[in-house]
């Protein structure tokens, strides 16, 4: 919610979802990232990073993934990326996008997850569609870190992607999942460098209007 500051004097009572072991998840990550190897780097306070990194004020290794592939790849690839104007489609630079891969991985544990997904589980945590649309990070940082100081049995959180209504997208708390989370090797995995990961991706992508430029190999 824009201008929102925190109510005083009251309990935060955050909507809890539970994401049993055994769950497919899709992660669209660098590849010098193993498939659950989380983010051990902090964003500024102010200044760059995405929606829910962990700053300085609050420390912690994190990592976003998806419930299926096109939701991860839209997270990451899709980013403010215009639709052109005479194809009317969203060209991401093969540059960009060849230094990631597309990973499968299962869980191997339960873990409890703060849900965003709804108005209701939105409120619980004083907020509207603004934290989970919004691009003012910096704030939407902070907001993450206020409902982990309020719900410390948590561990992470799961929301509606901007890039890909209404599929969810995920973040977890490395500091506070269970060891080892993810299964030791992916499920499935498709290199944006390659020519066969290549046409998958965008097979996937063809209908959000979205293609990765192709090089010669």
């Amino acid at each position: 919610m824009v201008g929102q500051i925190p109510p005083e004097g009251v309990t935060m009572e955050p909507l809890c979802t539970e994401l049993p072991a055994g769950s497919l998840l899709w992660r669209c990550h660098e590849a010098r990232y193993g498939v659950g190897q989380y983010n051990p780097r902090t964003a500024h306070e102010h200044f760059k990073g995405s929606r829910f990194d962990s700053t300085e004020k609050d420390p912690y290794p994190y990592l976003y993934a998806a419930l299926d592939p096109v939701t991860a790849l839209a997270e990451v690839l899709l980013r403010s990326v215009e639709f052109d104007e005479r194809a009317a489609v969203r060209q991401v630079p093969w540059a960009q996008a060849s230094r990631y891969l597309l990973s499968a991985v299962r869980t191997v544990s339960d873990v409890t997850l703060v849900d965003l997904t709804s108005a209701e589980g939105l409120a619980a945590v004083w907020q509207d569609d603004w934290l989970v649309t919004s691009m003012e990070y910096a704030q939407t940082r902070y907001w993450v870190r206020l409902i982990r100081a309020n719900s410390r049995e948590t561990q992470g959180l799961c929301w509606t992607s901007k890039r890909c209504m209404p599929r969810k997208a995920l973040q977890f708390f490395g500091d506070r999942c269970p060891e080892p989370l993810f299964a030791s090797r992916p499920e499935e995995c498709y290199r944006l460098d390659s020519a066969t990961g290549l046409a998958e991706v965008n097979r996937l992508l063809g209908p959000l209007r979205a293609v990765i430029s192709e090089p010669e190999f």
